[in-house]
């Protein structure tokens, strides 16, 4: 638990990042603060650039309050997202709301090479916002474990040391884009409000995570979430991952090339894509079974993990989408009788293809907002 000195600005914090906009009136009546108390500590935040306050618009003949946004020379977290062909790098303030600043396509596909440019990315982001970094966030198309990417197998990579992407001094962050995706979700896209959500997105391949509370259950080495690796699929194809049978080789743009006798395409997503837009009867067709294994395999996690609401990102919700009569049969039969009266609510997602990034930012704001970090900050500015 924080000490006295931070207690209350934390909360006020943590109010005004959950809820963007909130006016301090509000975070007073939420938080069971006096208007005094509430005014001492958003001036005390004001004077350490935590926060700053705007008239709020009047509304009867209730005293006036403010509008409580993160200070515009306030501490910032910096957001990376490694995706399978391209890499973003944004910075957040104390909302979360990621702002990106540079992008590129991947230079080859030598992991080296990657990871070079985007510390550059990085680099540069640090050299442009200096001692306001406090952490950075990276999502990766990857599976990380204890913190370290140990497999990327639709990128073609083995173990990869992501930490030239931190900087001195401020913690990193680095996690599964898929797990920070639903974590993003969860908190603030169309999971929000849900005590256990279940997130499931489709790119190259499957992925996801299980978020309770807003935490995602990670597993013992923070490995888990790897939904498209179950064994859900065909039994006589080999992943790249090296098992046999994955979910991921059944839903995705290599599951419809298959199906459509074509050669496994050089961008999945992209080429799945495509096909979803096509009207012709083998495209048709092929999408039907690629939504059908999506849809028995989110009635498997559904029974196994219990979730209240089930969020759709990437390709995932246009797939069911495409062919929603496959979908839905395979997952109503894919459920338990006693769900089937009320199975989880099965909603898109809301945040896009930025959610990964959000989820980054916002696992680095995990950091930020601490006492020993609010505490250096406050030093810094001392200084």
């Amino acid at each position: 638990m924080a000490s006295p000195r931070w207690y209350g600005a934390l909360a006020v914090l943590v109010e005004m990042r959950r809820s963007p906009g909130v006016t301090r009136a509000a975070v007073a009546q939420r938080l069971g603060l006096s208007s005094g108390s509430a005014t001492d500590i958003t001036a005390r935040l004001r004077e350490l650039a935590l926060l700053t306050e705007t008239p709020a618009p009047a509304e009867g003949r209730g005293r006036p309050t403010t509008v409580l946004s993160p200070h515009p020379d306030g501490p910032v977290v910096l957001a990376v997202d490694l995706r399978h062909e391209d890499w973003r790098c944004a910075f957040a303030g104390l909302d979360g709301n990621p702002v990106v600043l540079d992008a590129a396509p991947h230079p080859s596909r030598e992991p080296e090479q990657a990871v070079a440019a985007v510390r550059e990315a990085v680099r540069r982001a640090h050299a442009r916002l200096g001692d306001r970094v406090r952490a950075v966030g990276v999502a990766v198309a990857a599976t990380v474990q204890d913190g370290r990417v140990v497999q990327a197998s639709t990128l073609g990579w083995g173990p990869v040391d992501l930490t030239p992407l931190g900087l001195p001094g401020v913690p990193l962050r680095i996690d599964n884009d898929a797990t920070l995706a639903g974590v993003a979700e969860a908190r603030a896209g169309a999971g929000a409000g849900a005590g256990t959500a279940l997130h499931v997105t489709v790119e190259v391949g499957v992925g996801g995570t299980l978020v309770v509370d807003g935490r995602p259950v990670r597993g013992a080495t923070g490995a888990g979430g790897e939904f498209g690796h179950l064994p859900l699929g065909d039994r006589t194809l080999r992943c790249p991952c090296g098992a046999l049978g994955c979910w991921d080789l059944t839903v995705d743009g290599r599951a419809l090339a298959r199906h459509l006798g074509e050669p496994p395409p050089a961008d999945p997503r992209t080429y799945a894509t495509t096909v979803l837009s096509r009207t012709d009867a083998a495209a048709l067709a092929a999408v039907a079974r690629a939504a059908a294994s999506l849809g028995s395999g989110i009635a498997g996690l559904a029974n196994a993990l219990d979730p209240q609401v089930v969020t759709l990102g990437g390709l995932a919700d246009p797939l069911r989408a495409a062919a929603s009569e496959a979908f839905t049969a395979a997952f109503t039969d894919g459920l338990m009788t006693f769900r089937r009266a009320k199975p989880p609510a099965l909603r898109a997602a809301a945040l896009g293809d930025d959610a990964a990034l959000h989820g980054a930012a916002a696992t680095a704001l995990d950091a930020v907002l601490t006492e020993e970090s609010l505490s250096t900050w406050a030093r810094l500015r001392a200084v």
